[in-house]
C-alpha cells in the first residue's frame, strides 16, 4: 500500500511514523509548509520504506507518478522472482 503525506515540518520523521501508523509500505512524502506545492506543476518528493528515505528531484507531477508508478512495477517484479 502506498499512502501520501503532506507535511509543514519534521517531513522524514512525521512522513515515517505516519507510514507506521497507517500501515502502509511507502509513503510519498512533500512538504507543504508555505503552500509552495499546491496548484504548482512540478514538486519535490520524498519516498518513505521500511529502510529509509530516498530524495527524488524536483521535477513535474506527472514525472513523480511515472516514477511512482516503475518503482511499484520494481517491487512486485522483484517479488514474483
Amino acid at each position: 500500500m502506498v499512502g501520501f503525506a503532506a507535511e509543514t515540518d519534521d517531513l522524514i520523521a512525521n512522513a515515517t511514523a505516519k507510514r507506521l501508523a497507517k500501515g502502509c509500505d511507502w509513503i510519498v512524502a512533500n512538504d507543504v509548509g508555505g503552500g509552495a506545492v499546491m496548484g504548482e506543476d512540478r514538486n519535490r518528493v520524498h519516498l518513505i520504506t521500511a529502510t529509509g528515505a530516498e530524495a527524488w528531484p524536483e521535477m513535474p507531477k506527472p514525472a513523480v507518478a511515472d516514477r511512482l508508478v516503475e518503482r511499484i512495477a520494481q517491487r512486485f517484479a522483484s517479488e514474483a522472482a
